[in-house]
């Protein structure tokens, strides 16, 4: 997907970026002086919950990026606990942090976060989730319509190798809130309909596998011939080719099957011919950009967002397929 290329300082955005897409202001991020970035700095890392493995990458990548710089480094892990996530979040400040990342399990509770950061002129960078609304300085989050954009040319690409007359297809989307999730299935749906594609199904499976399974499963039965299904998470993937194959079919040969994250169980899938392919997201990647966009805050330099409005700035993503699944499997 292109990006149009916006330009911003830290800190709020101004009129005159929205009549130019661009703009500056000046935040009082700790600094050495003229673009020098102090050398006793202070990262804090809110993360949304340290059990589960895509947030451990996401960790990995951002401690290591941080004692790369030679920074201190302070974890807080808010274990998808709403009020562990803000008085967690805030107790960092209090302790005096100079950058505080965080990826929020709570994205509308960020408010009371975001507001103690700048009266402490902290910079705050959101990685992933989402930022509630509130004005954070960047966010980081996966190029999700690109991801779909991927899947939805991947399809098209089967569905004419396997020689498949069908041009009807499923988008199984996650749940409603998630608003960055919801960027996969609108990039798939844009795509695939402009090559020519029905989609005859499209709800969402709420990021559970027992309820993408019933969808899948219902969807065969109003249309037998579908040609192929995109999924939002990798679970759901999984169970629609589940559904697929209880339902008689082939899930990579009659009906082309994608899902979206890299899950382990989605790799082994795929190696296995259980699935066709999913659309991996980089963590360890995100975790490393937040603190590349910590140092230009603290340097005062600008920002390339690739949405100015939202400060957004897009991690890659890339597809995995049974061509490739060997270079991630663990």
């Amino acid at each position: 997907m292109k990006h149009t290329k916006m330009w911003l300082m830290a800190g709020a955005i101004t009129a005159t970026a929205a009549l130019a897409l661009t703009g500056c202001s000046t935040g009082d991020a700790p600094a050495g002086g003229d673009g020098e970035t102090k050398t006793d700095i202070t990262v804090g890392f809110s993360v949304y919950d340290m059990q589960y493995e895509f947030f451990q990458e996401m960790e990995a990548g951002t401690k290591a990026a941080v004692e790369a710089n030679g920074w201190d480094y302070v974890l807080h892990d808010e274990k998808s606990d709403e009020n562990e996530m803000v008085t967690g979040a805030q107790a960092l400040l209090d302790q005096g942090v100079d950058v505080l990342i965080i990826s929020p399990f709570k994205p509308d509770a960020l408010g009371p976060i975001i507001a103690k950061a700048q009266e402490l002129g902290v910079p705050v960078i959101v990685d992933d989730i989402g930022g509630g609304g509130t004005p954070y300085d960047a966010i980081v989050v996966s190029d999700n319509k690109d991801g779909g954009v991927q899947a939805a040319d991947f399809i098209d690409a089967q569905v004419k190798e396997l020689g498949l007359a069908s041009k009807k297809v499923v988008s199984i989307t996650c749940e409603p809130s998630a608003v960055y999730a919801a960027q996969r299935n609108i990039g798939f749906v844009e795509q695939i309909e402009s090559l020519g594609y029905e989609v005859v199904t499209e709800l969402s499976g709420n990021s559970k596998a027992e309820e993408a399974y019933t969808i899948m499963k219902d969807a065969l039965a109003k249309d037998p011939d579908i040609a192929g299904v995109f999924a939002c998470n990798d679970p759901m993937a999984v169970a629609a080719a589940n559904a697929i194959t209880d339902a008689g079919k082939n899930p990579t040969k009659d009906i082309v099957t994608v899902g979206y994250n890299g899950d382990g169980e989605a790799l082994t899938a795929i190696d296995a011919d259980g699935l066709s392919a999913t659309v991996a997201q980089d963590p360890k990647g995100m975790g490393t950009l937040t603190v590349e966009l910590a140092k230009k805050l603290l340097d005062k330099e600008d920002i390339e967002f690739g949405n100015a409005d939202e400060r957004e700035v897009y991690q890659p993503v890339t597809l995995i397929t049974k061509a490739n699944v060997a270079d991630f499997l663990k």
